[in-house]
């Protein structure tokens, strides 16, 4: 840093710091600098300190217990529970052929996501870990020739592996969105 002092200058200056005593300031002193910088916006208080903010956050938790209260609940019974996805319901897609391919869909889109950072929240790695554990395990089964599985049950793992990367390239983006902002 060039302040425009000379050595000698300088040399001074420290000698005469150095000579200060090491006490901090009067307490008023502190409090009038404090109040000075957070009134020109240097200083802030952290998130929940300021009484405004701590009124927002309840207002919204308010608002959010009142809509969820008042919202209809769907009444389903045994028999009309969806098991399906959304997706298999549309067309032919619950053709094994189907499955297969959008199976293969869902892995270029997970490849073409960025990798995973070096560090992530605990809950997002977690859900990570699961749903490719599961999706593994169904792998296991579909490759395994000696399990003897049936059309129905074989299309049935095909969904599940469906259902599963499906949620894993939703987490994953998000993840992926989450760590470019």
């Amino acid at each position: 840093m060039n302040s425009g002092l000379g050595t000698a200058e300088r040399d001074l200056l420290r000698q005469k710091f150095d000579a200060l005593p090491d006490t901090p300031p009067p307490r008023e002193v502190w409090e009038r600098v404090s109040a000075q910088a957070e009134a020109e916006g240097l200083f802030r208080q952290p998130f929940g300190k300021q009484p405004q903010h701590w009124l927002v956050g309840a207002g919204l938790a308010a608002a959010v217990l009142l809509v969820a209260v008042r919202l209809p609940q769907p009444a389903f019974d045994e028999g009309s529970f969806p098991t399906e996805p959304v997706y298999m319901a549309e067309g032919d897609s619950g053709s094994l052929d189907a499955l297969i391919v959008q199976s293969r869909l869902l892995e270029s889109d997970l490849r073409a996501l960025p990798n995973k950072p070096q560090v992530m929240r605990g809950g997002t790695a977690v859900t990570i870990s699961e749903l490719e554990d599961r999706i593994a395990a169904i792998d296991r089964v579909l490759n395994d020739r000696s399990a003897g599985l049936t059309d129905d049950e074989t299309k049935t793992y095909w969904r599940e592996r469906v259902r599963l990367m499906d949620s894993l390239v939703q987490v994953r983006y998000v993840q992926a969105r989450r760590n470019s902002l």
